[in-house]
């Protein structure tokens, strides 16, 4: 089981500010994992950067992001909307048109999974590198 515990977060003027939780990440039992393997997923990665300047459809994502499966692309979208990340807008049209775009919460993402496909970009060669010499058992 994983412990939350509540935090005295009076200041040091002793004006009483309430409590908050606190949970532990390296606690295998914490849910706060379940967030950490949604946010660090790669599809929610690019979904998140996709969504980040306008609201866009289904098969607007699809293409946009390459190699994803209709099924990949639509369990990472469901489970985003599940975990408050991602809103689902679905017009009574014919056929109906669904939109995606990113809540609040999805937004204060978007810099984190920005540096993090940054740095995927930035520094692709070097771990291909070390993959090469790791695997021809060279490694330095």
């Amino acid at each position: 089981m994983c412990y939350s515990y509540l935090l005295d977060t009076n200041g040091d003027d002793g004006i009483e500010r309430g409590f908050r939780m606190k949970w532990d990440v390296y606690n295998e039992h914490c849910p706060t994992r379940v967030v950490l393997d949604r946010i660090a997923d790669k599809w929610t990665v690019l979904i998140v950067g996709a969504l980040e300047d306008r609201t866009k459809r289904f098969g607007e994502l699809r293409r946009e992001i390459g190699g994803v499966s209709q099924k990949m692309l639509t369990q990472t979208l469901r489970g985003l909307e599940r975990d408050g990340i991602v809103a689902r807008t679905v017009y009574a049209t014919v056929p109906p048109k669904v939109e995606y775009s990113l809540t609040d919460l999805g937004r204060t993402l978007v810099r984190i999974l920005e540096a993090i496909r940054d740095w995927s970009e930035n520094n692709i060669e070097d771990v291909l590198k070390a993959r090469t010499e790791y695997d021809a058992g060279t490694r330095s």
